[in-house]
C-alpha cells in the first residue's frame, strides 16, 4: 500500500466519499489512488481553491460530516483559506488535505512554491495551525495515514471545525512499510464516541426557571442549526409562549412567521428581537456564543448581567460565559435540552397566552414582518422587492444561500423564513464571494433540494468560476445577482465621501452564457417572481442579473436606533 492509497482508504472508512479539489503537485500525485477507487469516491473539480474550499465547508455545514478540500500547499493555505476560516468560525466539520509542495531533495534550497518552513520557504503547517482545530505535518507514510484518521476525529468532535493534514510531498507515492513501528489500525475505532448527556439537575433548573419567568426569551444559535432541532424548539416555545430570537447563525432555524418568533438580533437585524431580549427577565441561550455583533456590540441596555437571569447552554464549555457573564452554564447538546423541555409539563394555558400577547404587541410596535415599498430610479429595483419575491417563492424543498453586504442584511432582517434550516449563510468571516460556490456545493451535497443563491455584483465577480463548475456537473442552480454596480454597504457607510466603491454595470447574463449556463436580466420589481420560476424551470445554472438602484441602502432595514431607557415589562 502506498501513502495515497492509505489516505483515501481512511476517508472511505470514515464515510467521506466526496472531495472538492483544484489539484497541484502533491495533490496531483495523490490522485491515482482516487482514480482507482472512483466507484466509491466522487472527486469534484472546482475552478479555484477558493470555490473548492467553500464547497467543502458547505458540505460539512449541511451534513454534519467533514467536507473535504484537497489543494496544493501554497494555495490551500492562501486562496483556500477563505472556506477554511469560515469553517473555523462557523464550527463546520471539514478536513483539508494538502502538501508542502517541495521537490525531492530541494526543500532547503528555496525552490519555488515550497511550503516546508525552511529558509526561503513558506510554512503551510504554521498557516494551517492558525485556522484549524487540529493540524499535523506528516513526514512518513504512516504519519500521513494516522494523521488523516485524527483529522477526521477532530473535525467531528465538539466543537466541530476544520482539521488539516500537511504531507511532505515526497512521501505521497511511497510504500507504507509492511511492519511500521507505529502500527496502523482501521479508522472506525478512532471515531467511536458516546454522546454527552446533560446534567439532570441542570435540566430541571432550566425548566423551573422558564416556568417562573414572566418574560422569558430563547436565543437560538448555531447549535440549533447544526443539531437540526428547530422544529422541536418551535413546538416548545409556542406551547410555553416563550419568544425566540436568533443569532445570525440561528436565523431561520424556526418558522419566523410563528407567534413567538421575533427575528434576528444585532445591528443589522430586527428591532423586535433586540427589544424582546431587552425586555426579558430570563434569557436562555442555546448554542450561541453571544458574540458582540449579536448584542449590538454589548449595548448595556440590551443584555444586563446581574439584572436579567442568563442561562447559556453549549456543547463546548468554553463558549458559555465567554463574552458575557452568566448565572448558569450548562455543557450539553442543545438538542438534548430542547428534547427534555418539550417532554416536561409546561405552564398553564393562561400564562402562555399572556406571554404571547406581550410578544404580539412588541412585534406590532416594532413592525415585525413589514416590508415597505421603495421608489427606485427607472429600470432598477430595490432589495426589498427581491426579498418580497423570495418570500413568495421559497418552499420547504428550497435551500437559500446568502453572501455578504447589503443583500445579506436585507435578507436576514426582512425575509421571513418559514421552513426551518433552509438558510445556508456565511457567518464566520462572512466574506464576499461565498454564496455562488456555496450554492453550487449545496446542490452537489443535497441534489434533491431546489437551490437559489443570492449575492451582490461585487461578490459574484470574485467567485463566478463556480458557474462553470455547476455547468460541468449538470447542476440546476439559480444565482440571484443583486447588481447595484458597486460595493453597496461600503458606499452607504461612506455617505457623501464615497470613493473606491463603484463598478461598471456589467451584463452578468452574458457572463453566465460564457461559463456554460444561461442568464436572465431583470429591471422591474414585478418581473422578479416570474424570473425565479422561469430560471428554475429552465434547468442548468442560471444567473438572474437583477438591476438594483445604487441608492438602495442597508440602513433602511438595520437597527441603529438607540434602545429605550425604560424596559417594557408590562
Amino acid at each position: 500500500m502506498k501513502t495515497n492509497e492509505g489516505v483515501i482508504k481512511t476517508f472511505i472508512e470514515a464515510g467521506i466519499t466526496r472531495g472538492f479539489t483544484l489539484p497541484g503537485l502533491g495533490i496531483t500525485w495523490s490522485l491515482p489512488a482516487f482514480f482507482d477507487r472512483k466507484d466509491e469516491f466522487e472527486l469534484v473539480l472546482a475552478r479555484s481553491e477558493q470555490s473548492a474550499s467553500v464547497m467543502a465547508q458547505v458540505a460539512g455545514k449541511l451534513t454534519g460530516r467533514p467536507g473535504l478540500l484537497m489543494a496544493q500547499g501554497p494555495f490551500a493555505s492562501s486562496t483556500g483559506a477563505f472556506g477554511i476560516l469560515e469553517a473555523y468560525f462557523s464550527s463546520s466539520p471539514m478536513v483539508v488535505l494538502t502538501d508542502t509542495s517541495c521537490y525531492d531533495g530541494f526543500a532547503q534550497h528555496g525552490v519555488y512554491q515550497t511550503m516546508t518552513g525552511d529558509y526561503g520557504a513558506g510554512d503551510a503547517f504554521a498557516v494551517m495551525k492558525t485556522m484549524t482545530k487540529y493540524a499535523t505535518y506528516a513526514t512518513t507514510p504512516q504519519e500521513a495515514i494516522y494523521g488523516t484518521q485524527l483529522a477526521v476525529k477532530h473535525a467531528v468532535t465538539p466543537r466541530q471545525g476544520p482539521a488539516a493534514v500537511v504531507m511532505r510531498t515526497n512521501i505521497i507515492k511511497e510504500d507504507v512499510p509492511d511492519h511500521p513501528r507505529a502500527k496502523l489500525y482501521p479508522t472506525e475505532g478512532y471515531l467511536r464516541s458516546t454522546p454527552m448527556k446533560p446534567d439532570g439537575d441542570a435540566l430541571a433548573a432550566i425548566a423551573e426557571a422558564l416556568k417562573t419567568a414572566e418574560r422569558p426569551v430563547i436565543i437560538a444559535g448555531n447549535g440549533i442549526y447544526m443539531s437540526r432541532c428547530g422544529d422541536r424548539l418551535s413546538r416548545f416555545a409556542n406551547r410555553e409562549g416563550i419568544a425566540v430570537a436568533s443569532s445570525y447563525h440561528g436565523k431561520g432555524t424556526i418558522d419566523e412567521t410563528t407567534p413567538v418568533a421575533v427575528g434576528m438580533m444585532g445591528n443589522w437585524a430586527a428591532k423586535s428581537a433586540n427589544r424582546m431580549v431587552q425586555a426579558a427577565d430570563l434569557i436562555l441561550v442555546l448554542g450561541c456564543s453571544l458574540g458582540p455583533e449579536y448584542t449590538r456590540f454589548r449595548d448595556e441596555k440590551m443584555m444586563r448581567p446581574g439584572e436579567q437571569k442568563i442561562i447559556q447552554v453549549d456543547i463546548d464549555p468554553l463558549q458559555a460565559g465567554w463574552v458575557l457573564p452568566v448565572d448558569m452554564a450548562v455543557t450539553a447538546d442543545v438538542a438534548d435540552v430542547v428534547g427534555f423541555l418539550l417532554d416536561q409539563t409546561g405552564v398553564d394555558r393562561a400564562r402562555a397566552e399572556s406571554r404571547k400577547s406581550f410578544i404580539t404587541a412588541l412585534k406590532a410596535e416594532n413592525r415585525y414582518g413589514e416590508l415597505p415599498h421603495y421608489k427606485t430610479r427607472p429600470g432598477t429595483v430595490h432589495y426589498a422587492d427581491i426579498m418580497r419575491s423570495l418570500d413568495g417563492f421559497l418552499t420547504p424543498d428550497d435551500l437559500l444561500t446568502l453572501d455578504a453586504g447589503s443583500n445579506r442584511i436585507w435578507a436576514t432582517s426582512s425575509l421571513p423564513l418559514r421552513s426551518p434550516h433552509q438558510l445556508v449563510a456565511p457567518g464566520g468571516i462572512g466574506g464576499m464571494g461565498w454564496s455562488t460556490p456555496a450554492a453550487t456545493g449545496a446542490k452537489i451535497t443535497c441534489p434533491e433540494k431546489r437551490v437559489t443563491g443570492v449575492i451582490g455584483d461585487g461578490g459574484f465577480v470574485m467567485t463566478m468560476d463556480a458557474i462553470a463548475t455547476a455547468a460541468e456537473q449538470n447542476l440546476d442552480v439559480v444565482y440571484v445577482v443583486a447588481n447595484n454596480a458597486g460595493l453597496g454597504m461600503v458606499r452607504d457607510n461612506l455617505g457623501n465621501k464615497a470613493i473606491g466603491v463603484n463598478f461598471g454595470d456589467h451584463d452578468f447574463a452574458k457572463v453566465a452564457e460564457g461559463l456554460g449556463g444561461s442568464g436572465i436580466t431583470v429591471t422591474e420589481a414585478d418581473q422578479i417572481g416570474d424570473a425565479l420560476r422561469a430560471a428554475h424551470a429552465r434547468g442548468g445554472p442560471v444567473v438572474l442579473d437583477i438591476k438594483v438602484d445604487p441608492a438602495a441602502s442597508h440602513r433602511d432595514c438595520s437597527d441603529y436606533d438607540d434602545l429605550p431607557d425604560n424596559v417594557a415589562l408590562k
